[in-house]
């Protein structure tokens, strides 16, 4: 049985493409299928499992059949050991829907016997502007290049060029990247099995 932090980012992920191949925003989503963009916001960017409910009248909007949607979930006896990402088949990924400068690159997502992982390239350029957020599980990141203002909480950490942060990801946090040049992060969530 799949677990369900996988299948929340797959299940986010995949409407996410739909929607964009059919060249719908998320206003138009929520239009059409009754949703409001904050919930679809957050079913999208893998931040809540949505209600069977609320799949099955998102993928009727988008005209996709239930069980053409789940039939190419992976199942664990596929992975042969090993996972190799080339950089082309990286996807870019919008977290939050109102934030500015921040290009997420996932590279992988993979289910674990008791947690799961998923690691993104994230540039987050000058003047950059997104709210704080929080995720479930634990969050390292690895600063590439460039220079951040980390808020975690109450702190704010300045992190320069391989620094890294290993964090609970339920404290509210914001990287802020004030200068004129980008700043590229490896960024890489665990959420366990409960």
């Amino acid at each position: 049985m799949e677990n369900s932090a996988y299948l929340t980012t797959w299940i986010g992920t995949k409407i996410k493409d739909i929607r964009k191949s059919n060249h719908l925003k998320l206003g138009d989503l929520a239009d059409k299928s009754g949703i409001s963009i904050a919930m679809l916001s957050k079913i999208e960017n893998g931040r809540v499992f949505p209600t069977l409910p609320t799949l099955i009248q998102v993928l009727n909007t988008l005209n996709v059949d239930l069980n053409v949607f789940f039939s190419d979930l992976q199942s664990e006896k596929e992975f042969p050991g090993y996972l190799l990402k080339r950089k082309d088949e990286y996807r870019s990924v919008k977290k939050e829907e109102e934030a500015i400068g921040f290009d997420d690159q996932l590279i992988l997502n993979h289910k674990m016997e008791r947690s799961s992982m998923e690691i993104s390239l994230l540039t987050i350029s000058g003047k950059s502007q997104r709210e704080r957020v929080t995720t479930d599980g634990f969050e390292y990141l690895y600063v590439i290049n460039g220079s951040i203002k980390y808020e975690l909480g109450e702190n704010t950490f300045d992190l320069e060029e391989g620094d890294s942060l290993f964090f609970n990801g339920n404290i509210s946090h914001l990287p802020i990247n004030s200068k004129k040049t980008d700043a590229q992060l490896l960024v890489i969530y665990f959420i366990e099995i409960r």
